[in-house]
Protein backbone atom coordinates (compact mmCIF):
# COMPACT_ATOMS: atom_id res chain seq x y z
CA UNK A 1 0.00 0.00 0.00
CA UNK A 2 1.45 3.39 -0.94
CA UNK A 3 2.18 5.86 1.94
CA UNK A 4 -0.20 8.32 2.46
CA UNK A 5 0.35 11.48 4.42
CA UNK A 6 -2.26 13.45 5.96
CA UNK A 7 -2.55 17.05 5.36
CA UNK A 8 -3.99 19.87 7.46
CA UNK A 9 -7.81 20.79 6.35
CA UNK A 10 -9.54 22.13 4.07
CA UNK A 11 -8.16 20.22 0.97
CA UNK A 12 -7.80 22.41 -2.26
CA UNK A 13 -11.12 20.96 -4.36
CA UNK A 14 -14.24 22.28 -4.66
CA UNK A 15 -16.81 21.74 -2.55
CA UNK A 16 -19.46 23.79 -3.76
CA UNK A 17 -19.72 21.20 -7.06
CA UNK A 18 -23.66 21.64 -8.42
CA UNK A 19 -24.63 18.17 -6.60
CA UNK A 20 -23.34 19.29 -3.23
CA UNK A 21 -25.26 22.67 -3.40
CA UNK A 22 -28.93 20.39 -4.41
CA UNK A 23 -27.95 18.03 -1.46
CA UNK A 24 -26.90 21.11 0.91
CA UNK A 25 -30.09 22.48 0.23
CA UNK A 26 -32.14 19.33 1.04
CA UNK A 27 -30.13 18.58 4.65
CA UNK A 28 -30.75 22.13 5.90
CA UNK A 29 -34.41 21.85 5.27
CA UNK A 30 -34.44 18.38 7.29
CA UNK A 31 -32.68 19.84 9.77
CA UNK A 32 -35.02 23.08 10.07
CA UNK A 33 -37.97 20.80 10.63
CA UNK A 34 -36.39 18.74 13.37
CA UNK A 35 -35.18 21.65 15.07
CA UNK A 36 -38.91 23.19 15.26
CA UNK A 37 -40.58 19.87 16.14
CA UNK A 38 -38.79 19.28 18.59
CA UNK A 39 -38.80 22.82 20.26
CA UNK A 40 -42.49 21.80 20.83
CA UNK A 41 -41.72 19.01 23.01
CA UNK A 42 -42.31 20.77 26.69
CA UNK A 43 -38.96 19.42 28.53
CA UNK A 44 -35.96 19.00 26.92
CA UNK A 45 -34.44 16.36 28.86
CA UNK A 46 -37.21 13.90 27.54
CA UNK A 47 -35.42 14.36 23.92
CA UNK A 48 -31.93 14.23 25.70
CA UNK A 49 -32.55 11.37 27.59
CA UNK A 50 -34.24 9.25 24.83
CA UNK A 51 -32.56 9.60 22.03
CA UNK A 52 -29.24 10.42 23.63
CA UNK A 53 -29.74 6.86 24.42
CA UNK A 54 -30.62 5.23 21.14
CA UNK A 55 -27.97 7.29 19.59
CA UNK A 56 -25.58 5.69 22.23
CA UNK A 57 -26.66 1.96 21.41
CA UNK A 58 -26.50 2.51 18.01
CA UNK A 59 -22.93 4.10 17.65
CA UNK A 60 -21.51 1.72 20.25
CA UNK A 61 -23.67 -1.23 17.39
CA UNK A 62 -20.73 0.31 14.78
CA UNK A 63 -17.98 -0.71 17.69
CA UNK A 64 -19.70 -4.34 18.39
CA UNK A 65 -20.59 -3.30 21.53
CA UNK A 66 -24.15 -4.73 21.24
CA UNK A 67 -26.99 -4.51 24.29
CA UNK A 68 -30.84 -4.67 24.37
CA UNK A 69 -32.86 -1.83 25.15
CA UNK A 70 -33.98 -3.49 28.25
CA UNK A 71 -30.35 -3.95 29.81
CA UNK A 72 -29.26 -0.13 28.55
CA UNK A 73 -32.48 1.53 29.67
CA UNK A 74 -31.81 -0.57 33.24
CA UNK A 75 -28.18 0.60 33.08
CA UNK A 76 -29.30 4.21 33.08
CA UNK A 77 -30.91 4.17 35.95
CA UNK A 78 -27.84 2.47 37.78
CA UNK A 79 -29.65 -0.68 38.33
CA UNK A 80 -26.45 -3.22 39.57
CA UNK A 81 -27.35 -6.20 37.61
CA UNK A 82 -26.95 -4.43 34.22
CA UNK A 83 -24.29 -5.83 31.78
CA UNK A 84 -20.67 -4.56 30.50
CA UNK A 85 -21.75 -3.94 27.01
CA UNK A 86 -24.95 -1.57 28.40
CA UNK A 87 -22.86 0.29 30.73
CA UNK A 88 -20.56 0.73 27.87
CA UNK A 89 -23.41 2.22 26.10
CA UNK A 90 -24.35 4.28 28.99
CA UNK A 91 -21.61 5.82 29.17
CA UNK A 92 -21.61 7.17 25.93
CA UNK A 93 -24.78 8.60 26.54
CA UNK A 94 -23.08 10.66 29.38
CA UNK A 95 -20.39 11.29 27.37
CA UNK A 96 -22.53 12.77 24.86
CA UNK A 97 -24.19 14.75 27.74
CA UNK A 98 -20.84 16.32 29.19
CA UNK A 99 -20.00 17.50 25.73
CA UNK A 100 -23.29 19.10 25.21
CA UNK A 101 -23.63 20.67 28.47
CA UNK A 102 -19.83 22.35 27.52
CA UNK A 103 -20.66 23.32 23.82
CA UNK A 104 -23.96 25.10 24.62
CA UNK A 105 -22.04 26.91 27.22
CA UNK A 106 -19.30 28.44 24.93
CA UNK A 107 -20.34 27.47 21.21
CA UNK A 108 -17.06 26.13 20.79
CA UNK A 109 -15.63 22.94 20.53
CA UNK A 110 -11.95 22.24 22.44
CA UNK A 111 -8.99 20.26 22.62
CA UNK A 112 -10.36 20.06 26.39
CA UNK A 113 -13.53 19.22 25.34
CA UNK A 114 -13.28 16.13 23.30
CA UNK A 115 -10.70 14.93 25.91
CA UNK A 116 -13.25 15.06 28.44
CA UNK A 117 -16.31 13.24 26.05
CA UNK A 118 -13.22 10.39 25.41
CA UNK A 119 -12.16 10.28 29.36
CA UNK A 120 -16.15 10.19 30.19
CA UNK A 121 -16.45 7.46 26.91
CA UNK A 122 -13.51 5.06 27.80
CA UNK A 123 -13.53 5.86 31.82
CA UNK A 124 -9.64 6.43 31.67
CA UNK A 125 -7.48 9.18 31.11
CA UNK A 126 -5.01 7.65 28.44
CA UNK A 127 -5.29 11.10 26.20
CA UNK A 128 -4.10 11.25 22.57
CA UNK A 129 -1.84 8.25 21.31
CA UNK A 130 1.35 8.46 22.62
CA UNK A 131 3.24 4.71 21.08
CA UNK A 132 3.19 3.55 17.58
CA UNK A 133 1.47 0.32 16.26
CA UNK A 134 -2.06 1.30 15.41
CA UNK A 135 -3.69 0.17 12.49
CA UNK A 136 -7.16 -0.49 10.80
CA UNK A 137 -7.21 -3.44 9.06
CA UNK A 138 -10.01 -5.66 7.27
CA UNK A 139 -11.87 -7.74 9.61
CA UNK A 140 -12.54 -11.05 7.30
CA UNK A 141 -8.94 -10.51 5.71
CA UNK A 142 -7.05 -8.95 8.24
CA UNK A 143 -5.13 -6.52 5.62
CA UNK A 144 -4.18 -3.61 7.04
CA UNK A 145 -6.52 -0.65 5.34
CA UNK A 146 -4.98 2.55 6.23
CA UNK A 147 -2.31 3.55 9.13
CA UNK A 148 -3.42 6.82 11.01
CA UNK A 149 -0.53 8.96 12.35
CA UNK A 150 1.90 7.34 14.73
CA UNK A 151 3.98 10.11 16.00
CA UNK A 152 2.28 11.77 18.87
CA UNK A 153 4.14 15.14 17.77
CA UNK A 154 2.35 14.81 14.62
CA UNK A 155 -1.38 13.96 16.52
CA UNK A 156 -1.13 16.80 19.00
CA UNK A 157 -0.27 19.03 15.68
CA UNK A 158 -2.88 17.57 13.64
CA UNK A 159 -5.49 17.59 16.46
CA UNK A 160 -4.44 21.38 17.08
CA UNK A 161 -4.66 22.32 13.59
CA UNK A 162 -8.39 20.58 13.71
CA UNK A 163 -9.43 22.51 16.83
CA UNK A 164 -8.44 25.83 15.15
CA UNK A 165 -10.62 24.44 11.82
CA UNK A 166 -13.37 23.38 13.88
CA UNK A 167 -14.18 27.25 15.35
CA UNK A 168 -12.81 29.62 12.99
CA UNK A 169 -14.97 30.88 10.51
CA UNK A 170 -12.00 32.42 8.53
CA UNK A 171 -10.01 28.74 7.98
CA UNK A 172 -13.04 28.26 5.11
CA UNK A 173 -15.66 30.15 3.87
CA UNK A 174 -17.87 26.66 3.33
CA UNK A 175 -21.38 25.65 5.22
CA UNK A 176 -21.59 24.18 8.72
CA UNK A 177 -22.62 20.97 7.20
CA UNK A 178 -19.72 20.69 4.40
CA UNK A 179 -17.30 21.68 7.16
CA UNK A 180 -18.91 19.23 9.22
CA UNK A 181 -18.35 16.46 7.17
CA UNK A 182 -14.45 17.15 6.78
CA UNK A 183 -14.02 17.46 10.40
CA UNK A 184 -15.20 14.01 11.19
CA UNK A 185 -12.93 12.73 7.87
CA UNK A 186 -10.15 14.34 9.35
CA UNK A 187 -10.85 13.32 13.59
CA UNK A 188 -11.13 9.63 12.12
CA UNK A 189 -8.43 9.67 9.95
CA UNK A 190 -5.91 11.44 13.13
CA UNK A 191 -7.42 8.45 15.16
CA UNK A 192 -6.64 10.14 17.81
CA UNK A 193 -7.15 7.94 20.99
CA UNK A 194 -6.28 4.12 20.95
CA UNK A 195 -10.05 3.41 21.66
CA UNK A 196 -13.18 5.24 20.91
CA UNK A 197 -12.34 7.28 18.04
CA UNK A 198 -15.26 6.14 15.73
CA UNK A 199 -18.20 7.11 18.96
CA UNK A 200 -16.40 9.90 19.97
CA UNK A 201 -16.02 11.13 16.29
CA UNK A 202 -20.17 10.81 16.10
CA UNK A 203 -20.34 12.79 19.36
CA UNK A 204 -18.46 15.82 17.65
CA UNK A 205 -20.66 15.60 14.64
CA UNK A 206 -23.64 15.94 17.28
CA UNK A 207 -22.14 18.77 18.82
CA UNK A 208 -20.90 20.96 16.01
CA UNK A 209 -24.27 20.58 14.81
CA UNK A 210 -25.24 22.68 17.99
CA UNK A 211 -22.21 24.43 17.99
CA UNK A 212 -23.30 26.46 14.84
CA UNK A 213 -26.83 26.88 16.05
CA UNK A 214 -28.37 24.45 13.52
CA UNK A 215 -29.94 22.20 16.24
CA UNK A 216 -30.46 23.22 20.22
CA UNK A 217 -30.38 19.77 21.41
CA UNK A 218 -27.90 16.85 20.53
CA UNK A 219 -30.79 15.10 18.75
CA UNK A 220 -29.32 13.68 15.18
CA UNK A 221 -29.80 10.10 15.58
CA UNK A 222 -26.87 9.79 12.53
CA UNK A 223 -25.42 6.36 13.72
CA UNK A 224 -28.10 4.27 12.74
CA UNK A 225 -27.54 5.77 9.12
CA UNK A 226 -23.88 4.95 9.19
CA UNK A 227 -24.63 1.34 10.60
CA UNK A 228 -26.90 0.19 7.46
CA UNK A 229 -24.67 1.99 4.96
CA UNK A 230 -21.44 1.02 7.09
CA UNK A 231 -19.77 -0.36 3.97
CA UNK A 232 -19.84 2.85 2.28
CA UNK A 233 -19.46 4.80 5.26
CA UNK A 234 -15.71 2.75 4.91
CA UNK A 235 -15.37 2.56 1.31
CA UNK A 236 -15.60 6.67 1.03
CA UNK A 237 -13.47 7.46 3.74
CA UNK A 238 -10.86 5.43 2.10
CA UNK A 239 -11.31 6.50 -0.47
CA UNK A 240 -10.50 10.31 0.04
CA UNK A 241 -7.43 9.11 0.95
CA UNK A 242 -6.67 7.09 -2.21
CA UNK A 243 -8.66 8.87 -4.64
CA UNK A 244 -9.09 12.58 -3.38
CA UNK A 245 -12.59 11.59 -3.69
CA UNK A 246 -14.42 14.36 -1.43
CA UNK A 247 -17.67 15.19 -3.06
CA UNK A 248 -18.74 11.78 -2.84
CA UNK A 249 -17.41 11.91 0.57
CA UNK A 250 -19.74 15.00 1.36
CA UNK A 251 -22.62 13.86 -0.46
CA UNK A 252 -22.37 11.00 1.87
CA UNK A 253 -22.65 12.69 4.97
CA UNK A 254 -24.94 15.38 3.91
CA UNK A 255 -27.83 12.41 2.58
CA UNK A 256 -27.06 10.71 6.20
CA UNK A 257 -28.17 14.25 7.85
CA UNK A 258 -31.17 14.32 5.52
CA UNK A 259 -32.51 10.72 6.29
CA UNK A 260 -31.61 11.18 9.43
CA UNK A 261 -33.48 14.57 10.38
CA UNK A 262 -36.49 12.99 8.61
CA UNK A 263 -36.72 9.71 10.21
CA UNK A 264 -35.54 11.94 13.66
CA UNK A 265 -39.02 14.09 13.10
CA UNK A 266 -41.02 11.37 12.86
CA UNK A 267 -39.56 9.78 16.16
CA UNK A 268 -40.21 13.22 17.72
CA UNK A 269 -43.43 13.60 16.27
CA UNK A 270 -44.47 10.36 17.99
CA UNK A 271 -43.39 10.76 20.70
CA UNK A 272 -45.32 14.49 21.10
CA UNK A 273 -48.50 13.09 20.13
CA UNK A 274 -48.16 9.59 22.69
CA UNK A 275 -47.26 12.39 25.39
CA UNK A 276 -50.32 14.61 24.36
CA UNK A 277 -52.59 11.51 24.45
CA UNK A 278 -51.23 10.00 27.68
CA UNK A 279 -51.66 13.59 29.06
CA UNK A 280 -55.55 14.10 28.46
CA UNK A 281 -55.93 9.82 29.64
CA UNK A 282 -54.05 10.55 32.92
CA UNK A 283 -55.68 14.10 33.56
CA UNK A 284 -59.37 12.72 32.85
CA UNK A 285 -58.69 9.39 35.18
CA UNK A 286 -56.94 10.69 37.91
CA UNK A 287 -57.42 14.53 38.13
CA UNK A 288 -55.70 14.89 41.58
CA UNK A 289 -52.56 13.00 40.77
CA UNK A 290 -52.30 15.04 37.30
CA UNK A 291 -49.05 17.17 37.06
CA UNK A 292 -46.99 18.08 34.10
CA UNK A 293 -43.73 17.51 36.13
CA UNK A 294 -45.66 13.69 36.49
CA UNK A 295 -45.75 13.60 32.44
CA UNK A 296 -42.53 14.43 31.75
CA UNK A 297 -41.24 11.72 34.43
CA UNK A 298 -43.07 9.10 32.16
CA UNK A 299 -41.60 9.92 28.90
CA UNK A 300 -37.75 10.89 30.03
CA UNK A 301 -36.86 7.63 29.81
CA UNK A 302 -39.03 4.20 29.13
CA UNK A 303 -38.12 3.27 32.52
CA UNK A 304 -39.12 4.97 36.03
CA UNK A 305 -38.96 3.77 39.60
CA UNK A 306 -40.49 5.02 43.05
CA UNK A 307 -37.29 7.45 44.28
CA UNK A 308 -36.58 9.12 40.99
CA UNK A 309 -40.70 10.32 41.45
CA UNK A 310 -40.28 10.76 44.46
CA UNK A 311 -37.37 13.12 43.51
CA UNK A 312 -38.78 14.59 40.78
CA UNK A 313 -41.64 15.65 41.93
CA UNK A 314 -41.56 16.25 45.66
CA UNK A 315 -43.68 14.23 47.39
CA UNK A 316 -42.85 10.80 49.84
CA UNK A 317 -41.72 7.51 49.10
CA UNK A 318 -45.48 6.28 49.56
CA UNK A 319 -47.14 8.73 47.24
CA UNK A 320 -44.75 7.95 44.31
CA UNK A 321 -45.17 4.75 45.02
CA UNK A 322 -49.37 4.94 45.08
CA UNK A 323 -48.94 6.88 41.89
CA UNK A 324 -47.19 4.43 40.10
CA UNK A 325 -49.24 1.46 41.21
CA UNK A 326 -52.07 3.69 40.33
CA UNK A 327 -50.89 3.97 36.42
CA UNK A 328 -49.82 0.36 36.50
CA UNK A 329 -53.05 -1.02 37.00
CA UNK A 330 -54.91 1.41 35.11
CA UNK A 331 -52.64 0.18 32.04
CA UNK A 332 -50.03 3.70 31.45
CA UNK A 333 -47.07 1.27 33.14
CA UNK A 334 -46.28 -1.97 33.04
CA UNK A 335 -44.61 -3.48 36.64
CA UNK A 336 -41.90 -5.29 36.45
CA UNK A 337 -39.12 -5.83 39.42
CA UNK A 338 -35.10 -6.67 39.11
CA UNK A 339 -33.66 -7.83 41.98
CA UNK A 340 -34.91 -6.05 44.97
CA UNK A 341 -36.06 -2.79 42.90
CA UNK A 342 -39.51 -2.29 41.46
CA UNK A 343 -39.57 -0.47 38.08
CA UNK A 344 -41.93 0.74 35.82
CA UNK A 345 -42.35 0.59 32.45
CA UNK A 346 -43.93 2.94 29.63
CA UNK A 347 -44.49 0.18 27.16
CA UNK A 348 -45.41 2.13 23.77
CA UNK A 349 -42.86 4.66 24.69
CA UNK A 350 -40.45 1.78 24.56
CA UNK A 351 -42.32 -0.44 21.74
CA UNK A 352 -41.75 2.90 19.86
CA UNK A 353 -38.13 2.64 19.99
CA UNK A 354 -38.06 -1.31 19.87
CA UNK A 355 -40.17 -0.94 16.34
CA UNK A 356 -37.68 1.36 14.39
CA UNK A 357 -36.53 -0.60 11.36
CA UNK A 358 -33.51 -2.52 12.23
CA UNK A 359 -30.22 -2.24 10.47
CA UNK A 360 -28.57 -5.33 8.37
CA UNK A 361 -26.66 -7.27 11.01
CA UNK A 362 -22.88 -6.44 11.46
CA UNK A 363 -21.62 -9.53 10.45
CA UNK A 364 -22.27 -9.49 6.69
CA UNK A 365 -19.78 -6.65 6.46
CA UNK A 366 -16.04 -7.15 6.10
CA UNK A 367 -14.92 -3.67 7.32
CA UNK A 368 -12.84 -3.01 10.95
CA UNK A 369 -13.40 0.59 12.26
CA UNK A 370 -11.36 0.52 15.84
CA UNK A 371 -8.10 0.00 15.96
CA UNK A 372 -5.16 -3.43 16.12
CA UNK A 373 -2.55 -2.42 18.76
CA UNK A 374 0.69 -4.02 18.44
CA UNK A 375 3.26 -2.17 20.89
Amino acid sequence: MSTFKLNPLPPFVDLETKAILKKLAEAHRHLAELKGVAASIPNENILIQTLALQEAKDSSEIENIVTTHDDLFKAQLADESVLPAAKEVAQYADALRVGFESVRASRLITLNQILQIHETLEKNNAGFRKLPGTALRNRATGEVVYTPPQDHATILELMGDLETFINDSNRLDADPLIKMALIHYQFESIHPFYDGNGRTGRIINILYLVANGLLNLPILYLSRFIIQNKPDYYRLLQEVRTKNAWEEWVLFMLEGIAVTARQTTALVTAIRDMMLDCKHRIRKQFPRMYSQDLINNLFRHPYTKISILQQELSVSRLTAARYLDKLAEAGFLEKRRFGRTNYYLNVPLANLFLTLPRPPPLDEFGQIESATETR
